[in-house]
C-alpha cells in the first residue's frame, strides 16, 4: 500500500541552501544597520491571547475579520498566531515597564490567512523596528531614513520609491473621515463589495483598496492635505524638511493610510515596481496612542516593517561558502585517522568535510567546490607522520609533514590564497 506524500501546508514554504543564506544576510545585515541607531534586539513567541491583536488591530481590519490563525488551546485560552510584531512588541513594553525613549528591533515568522501568491505567503517573514518615547517629527525622519539605510546597504535604492503621507491627528482625521464619507456615498452602488461593507465601518480603509472600481472613484476624492490643522501641516512640513535634509527623495502620497487601525501622522512605504501588487517592501507610520490603548503610559510611537520575502526576490545574492578542508582518507587505517584528525581541526574553529564511504581519488576530487582545501592521506602517509594538501584553488598540491598542517592552513585561509 503506498503511502501518501507528506506536503508543505499551503501558503508554506520550507528554506533551504542559498535561499536560507539570503534571508539570514537580510537579517544580519538589517540588524547590524540598526545597532548603529541604538536598536536593541527582543525576541517574541509567535503565539499571543488573541485580544492582543483583536484590541490593537481594529475589529473591522482584513487581518482580523480574515486572515488570523486562532484555536483554542487545552485549557481554553484563545490563541493566535502573531499576524504582525507591533502589537506584541507594545506588550513587552508594557510587561517589562521598559524605560522610553527606546528602540526595539525584532525579525521572524508572521501568519495570516490569505490567497499564495507570489512574496504573498501564509507565512511569511519580517524585519521589525519599534522607536518609543519620542513625539517629535525627526524621530520620523530617523525611522525613515533608517529604511532607506537598509535598503540602500541591499543595492536596492534603484528599484525602490519612498511614498509618504499625513494623516493628521484627531481632528483632522475627523474632518476629513466626514467629508471622504459623503463623497463616496454619491458612488456606494459602484464600490466594491469590499468598500461598501468599510464605508460603513472605517471609510479610510477604502483609499488603500486595489479593486479598480475603487481605484477609479478614488481619482476626484477630497484630499487629506486640505483638511490639515496647523499641528498637522507644521509636523508634516518638519518630516519632509528632514528628509530633505537627509537627501531622502520621497513622493507625497495622500492615498496611503496603512492597513490598521493604530496609525495617526506619518505614514509611509518604500514601494517596487518590480513586484507586482505586492508593491510595499517596508511599511510603517506613527501609533502614538497605541500603548495608552493596550494599558501602558501615553508614550509615542513610530515603526516600520520589512518584509524579507520581497526584499529577497530584489537582491542580486551570491553566497560565498568560507573556505574549507575536504578530508580524503584512502584505505580502512586512513579512514580512523581522518575522523580523529576532523575532530581536531573542528575543534580549532576550521570547518571539515570528507566523504564516509571509500571511492576512487579521481571521482572523490571532481566533486569538491573550488575553492576547498583538499588533505590527503593513506598508509604510506600515516607512516611518515605527513599529508599530502591540494589547494583546488590554485590546483597545487604539497607534501608536509602534520605537525605543520595547520599553521599552513591558518596561513591560506588568512591569506585566501
Amino acid at each position: 500500500m503506498q503511502c501518501n506524500k507528506l506536503r508543505e501546508v499551503r501558503g508554506t514554504k520550507d528554506l533551504l541552501g542559498v535561499e536560507l543564506y539570503k534571508f539570514q544576510y537580510i537579517h544580519r545585515l538589517s540588524q547590524s544597520i540598526a545597532s548603529r541607531y541604538g536598536f536593541i534586539a527582543v525576541d517574541t513567541p509567535i503565539i499571543e491571547f488573541t485580544e492582543v491583536f483583536t484590541k490593537t488591530l481594529g475589529d473591522d481590519s482584513d487581518i482580523v475579520t480574515k486572515e488570523m490563525y486562532n484555536f483554542q488551546d487545552k485549557s481554553g485560552e484563545n490563541i493566535t498566531l502573531r499576524p504582525e510584531f507591533t502589537s506584541a512588541i507594545v506588550r513587552v513594553l508594557i510587561n517589562k515597564n521598559l524605560v522610553v525613549p527606546v528602540k526595539l528591533f525584532s525579525s521572524g515568522p508572521v501568519f495570516r490567512y490569505e490567497r499564495p501568491q507570489k512574496c504573498r505567503q501564509r507565512q511569511f517573514h519580517q524585519v521589525n523596528c519599534e522607536f518609543f518615547g519620542s513625539d517629535l517629527p525627526l524621530a520620523d525622519v530617523e525611522m525613515i531614513a533608517l529604511g532607506y539605510n537598509i535598503l540602500s546597504e541591499l543595492n536596492l535604492l534603484d528599484n525602490i520609491t519612498l511614498e509618504i503621507n499625513f494623516l493628521g491627528d484627531k481632528e483632522t482625521m475627523s474632518s476629513y473621515r466626514l467629508s471622504l464619507i459623503e463623497y463616496l456615498n454619491n458612488y456606494k452602488k459602484h464600490l466594491s463589495e469590499d468598500s461598501q461593507r468599510r464605508l460603513v465601518i472605517n471609510p479610510l480603509r477604502i483609499l488603500d483598496s486595489k479593486a479598480p472600481e475603487d481605484r477609479e472613484i478614488l481619482l476626484n476624492a477630497p484630499s487629506i492635505s486640505h483638511f490639515y490643522n496647523k499641528y498637522s501641516n507644521d509636523f508634516f512640513m518638519e518630516v519632509l524638511n528632514g528628509l530633505d535634509e537627509l537627501c531622502i527623495p520621497y513622493k507625497i502620497n495622500h492615498n496611503i493610510v496603512r492597513g490598521l487601525d493604530y496609525y495617526c501622522n506619518t505614514v509611509f512605504e518604500f514601494t517596487t515596481s518590480k513586484l507586482g501588487s505586492q508593491n510595499a517592501v517596508v511599511a510603517g507610520g506613527r501609533y502614538d496612542g497605541l500603548v495608552k490603548f493596550m494599558g501602558g503610559n501615553d508614550i509615542p510611537a513610530v515603526g516600520f516593517a520589512m518584509g524579507v520575502e520581497r526584499v529577497s526576490a530584489l537582491i542580486d545574492y551570491k553566497h560565498q561558502e568560507p573556505r574549507s578542508v575536504v578530508l580524503m582518507p584512502i584505505g580502512k587505517n586512513a579512514m580512523s585517522h581522518a575522523l580523529r584528525l576532523a575532530y581536531e581541526l573542528r575543534c580549532k574553529g576550521i570547518s571539515v568535510h570528507w566523504n564516509y564511504k571509500s571511492t576512487s581519488l579521481k571521482n572523490a576530487l571532481r566533486k569538491v567546490d573550488d575553492n576547498s582545501i583538499v588533505l590527503i592521506f593513506g598508509d604510506e602517509e600515516l607512516q611518515s607522520d605527513t599529508i599530502q594538501v591540494k589547494d583546488m584553488k590554485t590546483g597545487k598540491q604539497q607534501e608536509i609533514v602534520k605537525c605543520d598542517l595547520l599553521d599552513l592552513l591558518y596561513k591560506k585561509f588568512n591569506n585566501n590564497c
